[in-house]
């Protein structure tokens, strides 16, 4: 059964989900002033790097679909990328006090790539 193998995933990603649409007044606020090198996207990239990470575990795991199996490092890619940019939308359409922002997109996709060389440090070489 996939959600089994992917319980850890659902709750990683529903933390990120109620981190990320809080509105602003509530997070701490940034230490520099790069955008890229900011505590808020290397927050983003951490948070995205366990999401793959976990995600690509679980799909590894599992033997009910053989092409999640076979794919699980293509599939939490894509998963984790598109979940990254829904929730930028959804920053920027609907919570009032934050925007959606291009570095938090890139900082996602970052740590999604991050996840994925963190498995295959730890599973595969």
């Amino acid at each position: 059964m996939i959600l089994r193998y992917n319980l850890f995933t659902i709750m990683w990603a529903a933390v990120i989900l109620l981190t990320t649409l809080l509105p602003s007044s509530s997070l701490p606020s940034a230490f520099t002033a790069w955008d890229l090198l900011s505590f808020d996207s290397f927050a983003h990239a951490f948070m995205f790097c366990v999401l793959c990470f976990l995600m690509i575990v679980g799909m590894s795991k599992q033997f009910t679909y053989p092409k999640l199996h076979r794919y699980a490092v293509r599939t939490s890619l894509l998963i984790s990328t598109l979940f990254g940019i829904s929730i930028e939308l959804l920053q920027h359409l609907f919570i009032n006090g934050r925007q959606g922002d291009i570095i938090d997109v890139l900082a996602n996709t970052i740590g999604c790539l991050l996840g994925i060389v963190l498995f295959k440090l730890i599973y595969v070489w």
